[in-house]
């Protein structure tokens, strides 16, 4: 299989991260979905359940609501247990506000970008960071 070395992304928060891919093939809700004080997948209707995402890269094609996904996102980044960065194939304005809140609350950033997943797999090393023309840059 042919490794894919990089692409281009819009960010819909910028920032910089590194870490293991962790591609999910369905999107997941942080609400119900995430357990905050451990970054584990606790919704027992979604193929991960029992993966970790914390400091991972996390990888699917949307959130999928509920809008209190945006309280636990901001939650799990405040206690170090949310992924490093998160990998979109869509925009998801419910993660966004969650990256967003926890940003200026709490100082601590999680890069979310919207861009082509297709080709990441778990397990690949990913480096999100800032080109010149305010895109964003993943490296496989």
């Amino acid at each position: 299989m042919t490794r894919p070395v990089g692409r281009t992304g819009i960010f819909q928060l910028a920032g910089s991260a590194q870490g293991s891919a962790l591609v999910l093939s369905q999107p997941l809700s942080f609400w119900g979905g995430i357990d905050a004080e451990t970054g584990d997948i606790i919704d027992h209707s979604h193929p991960g359940l029992g993966e970790n995402v914390a400091g991972k890269i996390l990888v699917m094609p949307s959130g999928r609501g509920s809008s209190s996904s945006s309280s636990v996102l901001a939650e799990a980044i405040r206690r170090g247990t949310a992924p490093a960065g998160i990998l979109m194939e869509r925009p998801d304005p419910i993660l966004a506000v969650g990256a967003i809140v926890a940003e200026f609350l709490y100082g601590m950033s999680v890069p979310l970008v919207v861009c082509d997943i297709s080709g990441i797999v778990s397990g690949h090393r990913i480096a999100i960071g800032l080109g010149e023309d305010t895109r964003a840059i993943i490296r496989i």
